[in-house]
Parts: structure tokens; C-alpha cells; sequence
């Protein structure tokens, strides 16, 4: 049964009659560019073959009402309530865009309510971004069938609100970004402070290299205190170094920000301005030497994060050095951090090699057994059916 009609299917299970149609979004690897978002940075993520399907049904009242496999009990909440402090668990994800499309402007006041059915393979807590997934497909699914017209960058915005205001999480806008505009084997390299975005072919099939994701099943949560204690650091070093935002300060300006700045706060600093142009040299080799190129400094990234940043832990430094010492062009931890997955660049024929070594490390460790899978860049949010 393919995706389509396997959401179809449970669809029809959960709410006795077929969907009026179905859409799906995908999760992301972040190919480099770590906590550089929120500080109107750069970053270059993907999106991948890992997506989160949205089956809707039309009803007849003003009840909008969601369900999924992780939990078929169905939340539901009339239109005129939605707010943020009226919705809590997994059901803030959906319930939350919907929400926030009313305050990008979309006329709630005068569309019927709908039943969703929520259905992924996108990962949970592995920092592949499922929870982006799901605002986009269900933004995408709502705008189209409310007839509001929005634009995907618009509709990535709207993502990032309900993240940030009803589900909690400090989050930026790259994880929408990616997951709404992109497009085969390309990454998005984004502006986050202009929010600019320019669709950038990766080529790593015709360079014989695969992009590997070992998921160390730590799991990690946004809204917990250590992403939002990074997000408070990277405000406090630009408020003392007197600009609006981190993007703002460049290599050059680091010597002097080591005398302005406590050593904890240089260094959150020094990690996000040095991830900034580590985002636009990525771009530059890309362009001009193939994806063959990039290891370095995807290493210099997983450095940056675990010494700088410290967002890294023991099985992603395990995992990365691990696949370092195998054969990966470069390796390096990816998403939010305190948990989550490293990815590696791999030539093709070492993937079962890197694999073999890095669940063998894990099992000398004692570490939970990590899930370790290959990713390919494919196309953003889209109508299914």
C-alpha cells in the first residue's frame, strides 16, 4: 500500500469516509549552519525522503479535530477557541498552525471545521525535524483547502509561530524553510534575516557519495532549557557587542568580542559566527569544487558545537568520530543538539563499512543500539492527492 492510500486508508478508518484529499511534507537534514537561524544567520539545509502525511475530511461544523498512529484518540477543539494556552501535547503541533494562520491574516471566522489524520516516518526527537514536517504538511493541507492563498515563505512563518508560541520551542525559521521550498538533490541556502532562500544543487549522486544519518536515539526537545539557555546566550553577546543580532559580528570583530565577553558567552558567539561563514564557504566549494569538497568543514562544524556551543554528547561524538575514522569526508552532529543524529558524507561502497564500525562502537560503549539510514535531497510540502 503506498503512502497515498495507506493515508487514505486510515483516514477512512479513524472517521468512516474517504479524505477530501492528502498532503505531505518532508523532514530535513541540516547539511551545515547550527544555531545560526535565530541569530539572523545563514544555513543550508535540505529536505529529505522522510515525510509527514496529512489525509483531511471536510466537515459541516466549526470542529477541527485531529488524530494520529502515535495517538489515534482524537483532540479536538472548536475554531472559535484556538489559542495558544487552549491546546497542549502532540495536538499543538496542528492545532497551533491552524491558529496561526488567523494571525497571519487567513478569515477563520468564516471556514467550516476539518478532521485530520496524522501519519510520518520522519524520525521523532531525532533532530530531522518532525515537528516541522507536521506544521507544514497540515499548513499547506489548511491553506489550500480554506482556499487562503498564502506563499510557502509565508506558510514557513506561520510554521515558526505555532512552534514559538504555542508548542514553546525558541525555534528560527529554518526548519520550515526547508521543509516547504525544497527541491531534488538541492539544498536551501537561506538568509534568515532576509529570509531570502536560493535552491543550491548538492550532486552528491553524480560525486558517488551518500549522505549518511546515524540517529543516536538520545532524544532531544526544544522547548527543554538548554536550546533556549543558547538562544538567551546568543541575545546577551549581542546586546553587549552593541549590534541587533549575532549576524552582525564577523570573523574579524572575534578579538575584539573576547575582551567585551565573558569566556561562556565568547564562546556561544565565536561558534555561531564561525558556523555563519562555515555556511557561505560550504555554498562557495559546492559551487566551485563539487560536494567531494565540503568534509572539512562539516568536521569544523561538529568541533564548533561540542566545544564551543556544547550542545554535542558522548554517542554523537562517538558517532561522528567513528565515521571520521572510517572513511566519511566529513561528519558532523546536526539539529538542535543534547541528543538526536550526526550526519556523515560517505563515499558509496564504505556506507556498510561506516555503518558495521559505528553500531559496533555503540555496542562496546553500551549505548543504545543507534538507527543509521541513508538520506537523498527531494522535494518540499506538496498535494499528494
Amino acid at each position: 500500500m503506498s503512502d497515498i492510500a495507506g493515508a487514505m486508508h486510515l483516514f477512512a478508518e479513524q472517521y468512516g469516509r474517504r479524505p477530501a484529499g492528502v498532503w505531505s511534507a518532508p523532514g530535513r537534514v541540516n547539511l551545515i549552519g547550527e544555531h545560526t537561524d535565530y541569530n539572523d544567520g545563514f544555513v543550508f539545509p535540505f529536505a529529505i525522503d522522510r515525510r509527514t502525511t496529512v489525509a483531511l475530511g471536510d466537515r459541516d461544523d466549526r470542529l477541527i479535530r485531529v488524530a494520529s498512529m502515535s495517538s489515534p484518540d482524537i483532540v479536538e477543539l472548536h475554531l472559535d477557541e484556538l489559542a495558544p494556552d487552549a491546546i497542549e501535547g502532540w495536538a499543538a503541533y496542528p492545532l497551533g498552525v491552524a491558529w496561526a494562520l488567523g494571525e497571519f491574516g487567513a478569515d477563520l471566522e468564516h471556514v467550516r471545521g476539518v478532521d485530520l489524520h496524522i501519519d510520518s516516518d520522519v524520525p521523532v526527537g531525532a533532530g530531522l525535524s518532525s515537528s516541522a514536517a507536521l506544521e507544514c504538511a497540515v499548513a499547506l493541507a489548511l491553506d489550500e483547502h480554506w482556499g487562503l492563498g498564502f506563499d510557502r515563505p509565508t506558510l514557513a512563518k506561520v510554521g515558526r509561530l505555532a512552534e514559538n508560541r504555542v508548542v514553546g520551542a525558541p525555534t528560527g525559521i529554518m526548519d520550515q524553510s526547508a521543509s516547504l521550498l525544497g527541491e531534488h538533490d538541492a539544498g536551501v541556502f537561506l538568509d534568515c534575516r532576509s529570509l531570502d532562500a536560493e535552491v543550491i544543487p548538492l550532486g552528491f549522486a553524480a560525486s558517488g557519495l551518500s549522505l549518511l544519518v546515524i540517529d543516536t536515539r538520545v532524544e532531544h526537545a526544544h522547548s527543554t532549557g538548554g536550546y533556549a539557555a543558547r538562544r538567551a546566550s546568543c541575545e546577551a553577546g549581542a546586546r553587549a557587542l552593541g549590534v541587533d543580532s549575532l549576524r552582525d559580528v564577523h570573523v574579524g570583530d572575534l578579538d575584539r568580542a573576547r575582551e567585551v565577553l565573558d569566556d561562556e558567552t565568547f564562546r556561544r558567539v565565536r561558534h555561531v559566527v564561525t558556523e555563519n561563514q562555515r555556511v557561505l564557504d560550504t555554498v562557495r566549494t559546492l559551487r566551485d569544487h563539487g560536494a567531494s569538497a565540503i568534509g572539512p568543514l562539516l568536521d569544523a562544524s561538529h568541533v564548533s558545537m561540542r566545544d564551543d556551543f556544547e550542545i554535542s554528547v558522548p554517542e554523537l561524538d562517538l558517532a561522528v568520530e567513528t565515521a571520521q575514522a572510517n572513511g566519511a569526508i566529513g561528519a558532523r552532529m546536526t539539529g538542535g543538539g543534547f541528543g538526536g543524529s550526526a550526519i556523515a558524507l560517505v563515499i558509496d561502497a564504505l556506507v556498510p563499512v561506516v555503518t558495521r564500525q559505528v553500531e559496533a562502537a555503540f555496542a562496546e560503549r553500551g549505548y543504545r543500539a543507534p538507527a543509521i539510514f541513508t538520506v537523498h535531497a527531494e522535494q518540499g510540502a506538496r498535494r499528494d492527492a
